[in-house]
């Protein structure tokens, strides 16, 4: 095994490597590729142009292109990554804890769950208030 990461480290040097944009790439072709199984035949090729262009962005050389592709991609689905962000949070830390913003600088301020009303001193203004966890 550590014959094979040895070779894939010399292979991989120098590379771009793996990304966020990489990511999404490889999970749209599996999509694409488990709809073309049920629907029309033909669309896995455009699964397989997407796994193509994905591995020559995973070999490529050129890190600044690739670079500057993943900040686009980053930018354009910022929303939905907020989006999903906030759904897991709902469903991990949202559980246990409250999130109040102080009503003098806006600062957001986590509390746990379950104590009755207590009083939130926040930490950059130092803004006491009352609030319900």
């Amino acid at each position: 095994m550590n014959r094979f990461r040895a070779w894939l480290g010399r292979v991989m040097y120098g590379r771009y490597g793996q990304d966020q944009f990489g990511i999404f790439l490889m999970a749209l072709a599996m999509v694409i590729f488990t709809v073309s199984l049920f629907t029309v035949p033909y669309v896995y090729i455009a699964a397989i142009l997407i796994i193509g262009y994905e591995y020559f962005r995973l070999f490529s050389r050129n890190k600044a292109a690739r670079y500057k592709e993943n900040q686009w991609f980053l930018k354009n689905t910022a929303w939905v990554r907020k989006l999903f962000g906030k759904i897991r949070y709902s469903f991990t830390e949202g559980r246990n804890y409250k999130v109040f913003k102080c009503p003098k600088c806006g600062q957001k301020l986590r509390v746990p769950r379950g104590r009755g009303r207590i009083e939130i001193r926040c930490r950059r203004c130092a803004e006491q208030f009352i609030r319900k966890s």
